[in-house]
Order: C-alpha cells, then structure tokens, then sequence
C-alpha cells in the first residue's frame, strides 16, 4: 500500500503496520517517518529497537536469526534494516522478499531505502514489499513549492507571514529543507503565535542554503539565470572543486544529447527518453529544455566541459570556475526557439 508522507501521522493513530518502507533521500522527511513510527511502536509496547546498516559485507542470516530468536527483555520489538545503496544483492533480494511474504512476530519493521532507481521497481523483492507494506516514498520539495511547504511549517505553530517573507525564507534555505525546519522551530521560539514580519524573518534567519551540482544541472535546464549564478557562487564559496560540479553537469546533459539526436533522426520523443533513462519529472524539464536548446549548442557545451576538465587537471591553461560559468549561464540565459 502506498501511502503519502503527509498521511503518515493519520494512519498511525488508527493502526500500526508490521512492515514500513521508506524510499527516498530527502532526510527530514526520512526522520520525521522514523521518529513516527517509531513512537507509535513504543506506544503499542515495543521497548527494543535494533538496526542493521547493509553494507558490502553485510549477512542477511542476521536478519533471519532476529526472526526466530525471542526478545528477553521486551514483548514486542522495532527492527530497522537501512540499505544506503539500496542494492540488497541476490541474497538481499531473497532475504526481503521472505520477509514480505513471513512477518515476523510482535516486530514493526522499517526498510529505509534511498530513492530508487527504475529497475528496482519492478524487480522482484520490491514488488513482494510493495504487497506486504506501507511504502512511502520521500522526495525533495520542488523549489516553486518551498514557499508553500514553509506557510504549512508556520502555521503548526500558529504563525503565519507574507509571501515575500515566504520567498526570502525560501531562497535562504535553498534545497535544504533540515535546514529551513530549524529555522521555523527557531521562528517559534523567539516569536509568539500571530503574524510574523518581513524584519522578524530577515532577522533570525541564516543564509544556510546547501547548493548542490545536481541542482545547478536543474536550474541551467528550466533557463532559471538567477538561481543558476546563485548556486555557481555558492558552490565555489563553500570551496567544491570545479571538476566536482563538472561531472553532474555532464550526466545531465549528455542524455539530452541521445534526445536530440534521435528527434533529428524522426524517432518518437517519449521512446527517446525512456532509451535515454530520463523518466518521471525529469521528462517534463527535459521537453522544456529541448524547445530552447539545439543540438549544436549542446554538443558545444559537451565539448568545453571537457575542456574546463583538462583546465581543472592542469592539462590547459585557463580559469575552470570561470569558463564553468560562462557555460552554465549561457545555457541557461538562451530563451525558447519558436
């Protein structure tokens, strides 16, 4: 059963699942399922909590002989069984798809898995999870939607403020939403319930964005300049390496690259991303994309990427901030081809 973050709170005050699946990277989301659960476990008796971390060396008997042994100290227990890379390998495989199918006893158990990759989907240990679970998938707040997302925070705590206050909140925060729950809990503090002002927010909050490379390679593609040239600086601010910010810039555009190509050869846009392994939201950013970008402008920014690469090696001579940046707002300032 699928079951949406928000809804979470609801569920646990009429019944407790045995089996929880938390898929995704998005980490307040991920502790604040957690705490949930877990304090819902703890109200319906389980005083013990275990937790395995899957690694490469990792023995899935262990899991198997936590089934069978019985608790000396407590009637009913919480089992957690992170899995970071969220590949369980064969025996993995095997070991949570007869976890799905034989739940163990007087155990609410908590599979935290990353966001997961297309082929994970539909393989079959997943599938037998998705039968036996409440699954819940954790993703980012979209950047259009943090102001929002901060309004519902606020108003938990009874405060409300004015969307440009809302917008500041967001910008400062960017991509971080840990970091924007501490400035909201921080707004609670120091401020009654009511309204808060524009001076209350610029005032107690920080400028605590994290800027991430993944996310530059999203405003470059949505012809976003201003937030585009914000992370740029923040990323060289916080000391990241060029070749770092490169890389990701380059997963991002060589699919639109395969797109391309295929549309100049007549092939079907849909079938073209599905090849390319560009699925879900990523298809609509795509789409706009490629309405302002030809194919020559990005086999050119493939190309002096991996110049900037030789620059930031020492293999060239030149500037690679410098000449990254010319790249990523040159890409992002060019407007829709009509």
């Amino acid at each position: 059963m699928q079951l949406a973050p928000a809804q979470l709170k609801q569920h646990l005050t009429k019944a407790l699942a045995p089996l929880y699946v938390l898929a995704g990277d998005e980490p307040l989301g991920q502790s604040e399922c957690l705490d949930a659960i877990r304090q819902a476990a703890r109200n319906d008796g389980a005083d013990e909590r275990t937790s395995f971390i899957v690694d490469r060396s990792f023995n899935w008997q262990t899991v198997q002989q936590f089934g069978q042994a019985l608790s000396l100290f407590a009637s009913k227990r919480i089992l957690e069984i992170s899995i970071p890379n969220g590949k369980p390998g064969v025996e993995g495989g095997k070991a949570l798809a007869a976890l799905a199918e034989n739940i163990i006893p007087d155990t609410t158990t908590v599979i935290i898995l990353p966001a997961l990759a297309r082929d994970t989907k539909k393989s079959v240990w997943f599938n037998k999870l998705q039968s036996a679970a409440i699954v819940i998938e954790l993703h980012d707040v979209a950047p259009a939607q943090l102001p929002q997302w901060i309004a519902k925070r606020l108003a938990l705590q009874n405060q409300t403020t004015d969307d440009t206050s809302l917008e500041f909140m967001a910008h400062q925060v960017e991509g971080n939403l840990l970091a924007a729950h501490q400035e909201i809990q921080k707004l609670g503090l120091l401020h009654p319930e009511g309204a808060l002002s524009a001076e209350d927010i610029s005032t107690a909050v920080l400028n605590v964005s994290r800027y991430d490379a993944f996310k530059l390679g999203q405003a470059v593609l949505s012809g976003d300049t201003e937030r585009t040239s914000r992370i740029l600086q923040g990323l060289q601010d916080e000391g990241e390496q060029p070749v770092a910010v490169m890389n990701p810039l380059i997963w991002v555009l060589r699919p639109l690259v395969r797109v391309k190509r295929a549309q100049a050869r007549g092939e079907n846009m849909n079938n073209a991303m599905t090849s390319a392994r560009i699925y879900g939201e990523r298809q609509q950013l795509t789409k706009r994309a490629l309405s302002r970008l030809s194919l020559r402008q990005l086999e050119a920014a493939l190309q002096k990427l991996c110049d900037i690469d030789k620059i930031a090696k020492g293999i060239m001579l030149g500037d690679a901030w410098l000449e990254l940046s010319r790249v990523c707002f040159g890409l992002a300032k060019i407007r829709s081809r009509r």
